[in-house]
């Protein structure tokens, strides 16, 4: 909103513009967020959230209004071997669930094996940069100290400059 009450036209992002609509209903019918879903890979892991999705968030039933505060069990669905290493890495995934919460949400973990149904993923084309571009990065990263922050802003500099490559800018 601008000073004298009228909106800024422009464009939105998706997510922002949805997420009001969804995450009542997604929140009524399984106990889930928007962020959740979209967090996923990073909670657990690029390779078992490729085989697995959380489902739902199952709350335990309340006596009365000031019961005790009781943590959920979160249904996740998974294939193939996905729920055994789900199930091995069940007290690291808790931890995880409970840290992007911000408070101890859930307390274990329901696999459900079955096969999930994603729509193909649109194939990114890849990030071309040309050799002195590669060696310029590779001088600006050199004096960091801790190797996996200079391998991931070498790829941060890497997707930035293929982007500017692929634009023209």
């Amino acid at each position: 909103m601008t000073r004298t009450g009228e909106r800024k036209r422009g464009f939105l992002p998706l997510a922002d513009m949805t997420a009001p609509i969804l995450d009542p209903v997604l929140r009524r019918r399984a106990g889930l967020n928007i962020q959740l879903l979209e967090c996923w890979p990073e909670i657990v892991g690029e390779d078992t959230a490729a085989m697995s999705q959380p489902l739902k968030i199952l709350w335990p039933r309340r006596v009365h209004e000031g019961g005790e505060f009781e943590p959920a069990a979160l249904v996740i669905a998974c294939e193939g071997f996905a729920a055994m290493k789900i199930q091995h890495e069940s007290g690291e995934i808790i931890q995880r669930i409970n840290a992007f919460f911000g408070f101890a949400a859930v307390a274990r973990l329901k696999i459900e094996q079955k096969p999930l149904y994603r729509q193909q993923q649109a194939v990114k084309p890849a990030l071309a940069i040309n050799e002195a571009q590669k060696a310029q990065l590779e001088t600006m990263t050199a004096s960091i100290e801790n190797s996996r922050l200079r391998q991931a802003l070498f790829c941060l500099g890497v997707g930035v400059l293929s982007d500017k490559n692929r634009h023209g800018r």
